[in-house]
């Protein structure tokens, strides 16, 4: 990104974008100073599955959990074993 174009918008080096699409299909560059900045960017975005960013986490959630469950399963498993 220009040098002018950074200070305007006062963007750091490195700095953090994000990239808008308005109502009139323009692409607008706002800087994110924090990560609440970037509340919202997801809204009504779906994967290949039609699965929203919550859903995805939701998922990936039960899918650690359930990992952790077996590993503390194998963990007790072995320490009868060692008894």
């Amino acid at each position: 990104m220009p040098k002018e174009f950074r200070e305007e918008l006062d963007i750091g080096t490195p700095g953090r974008v994000k990239f808008v699409r308005t109502e009139e299909s323009e692409i607008v560059v706002r800087p994110i100073h924090s990560v609440t900045d970037l509340r919202g960017v997801l809204e009504g975005k779906t994967d290949q599955q039609g699965r929203s960013a919550v859903e995805r986490l939701r998922t990936e959630r039960q899918r650690d959990e359930a990992s952790e469950e077996e590993l503390r399963q194998r963990d007790a498993n072995d320490n009868e074993a060692d008894i």
